[in-house]
């Protein structure tokens, strides 16, 4: 395998309900640009936890990023593909505040940071089981699940930036510069994982195994596009955002160990090594510089950067519950089993 498909436009994935079907099958005709079509689909009656809601929010979410291979790039800003999508979003989050619950305050800020960073108990955690006991297929299979993410790793935060002011911007750019490798190409977070799946005989091709992942792992990358689109919901990007880096240096140790036990390939363990060095590095600047100024500066988002936080927490458990129970049950964590 090479890296050269990590730069292409993906293929559009294959419909998994109603919803999906209906927004794929529309995504290869042309825009309309002359009038103004609604969707026609029925929201109320979907789990917005599901795999249809949540390809179909993918699916929506990714014309702002990349786009699809042979679709109009002015789907992006359909008024009706906009107006499903504001539906779909109200459905995802309002089932996200009542998983969340409790919304906490700014007393709560540096409390929920500490215990985000608490080590999970020993082998409950995706990273703990294959630290310990974890076979290389399920590593593998672990790297489809975070390729969603981190081939894509600081686009869906990065939204956030034109939104803060003073310290917070300074620190969060500098934060996302490293992330996008510090001015240099080959150090960017996205090639290094790509490499990194090269490695471990993937494809590093972006979204490539869209179609061999649960709803759970579309959640976890959903909901930072959801907030990171929103101006309104700048206080929860941030929150998630502290939320993503303060646990990537102790998750990142427990996955290095895991690659050192199995002697994975270096670029497996070079990239967990890097990311754990860089988490670390940024913690205080994210906890003080990003988090403390945006929340000094603008006092009722504190309740928002919580929550932020809280959602991201639960949308990892969520994903962490399916893969521990599809391996302890010796099935494979993915719709269809990696050959």
């Amino acid at each position: 395998m090479t890296l050269a498909s990590t730069a292409l436009e993906p293929a559009l994935p294959t419909a998994r309900g109603p919803l999906s079907l209906a927004v794929v099958n529309l995504l290869t005709e042309r825009v309309p640009r002359s009038r103004l079509d609604r969707i026609e689909a029925s929201v109320a009656d979907c789990d917005p936890f599901g795999i249809d809601v949540q390809l179909t929010l993918c699916v929506c979410y990714e014309l702002h990023y990349r786009g699809f291979a042979g679709v109009d790039p002015d789907w992006e800003w359909n008024p009706g593909l906009l107006h499903l999508r504001a539906r779909l979003e109200d459905a995802f989050l309002a089932a996200v505040h009542r998983a969340v619950g409790d919304r906490g305050g700014p007393e709560t800020i540096d409390g929920e940071m500490d215990r985000l960073l608490g080590d999970p108990v020993a082998g409950s955690s995706p990273s703990g089981h294959l630290r310990t006991r974890g076979t290389w297929q399920q590593v593998r299979e672990y790297f489809v699940h975070r390729s969603l993410y981190h081939l894509k790793e600081g686009d869906p935060h990065a939204w956030a930036l034109p939104r803060l002011n003073g310290q917070a911007k300074a620190s969060f750019a500098a934060v996302e510069f490293d992330e996008f490798g510090a001015g240099r190409g080959d150090k960017v977070r996205q090639q290094l994982f790509a490499e990194l799946m090269v490695a471990a005989d993937l494809d590093p091709g972006y979204l490539a195994y869209l179609d061999l992942v649960p709803a759970e792992a579309l959640t976890v990358v959903n909901l930072m596009s959801l907030f990171g689109l929103h101006r309104r919901h700048r206080g929860a990007a941030m929150g998630h955002f502290a939320a993503t880096a303060i646990t990537a240096s102790p998750g990142s140790r427990r996955m290095l160990a895991a690659l050192d036990r199995l002697n994975a390939p270096d670029p497996c363990r070079d990239f967990y090594r890097g990311h754990a060095a860089a988490a670390a590095m940024h913690e205080e600047a994210i906890r003080t510089d990003v988090v403390g100024d945006l929340v000094g500066r603008e006092p009722d988002l504190a309740v928002d950067v919580v929550f932020g936080m809280r959602a991201f927490a639960v949308m990892e458990d969520r994903l962490a519950t399916h893969l521990m129970r599809s391996w302890g049950a010796g099935d494979s964590s993915l719709r269809h089993p990696l050959n």
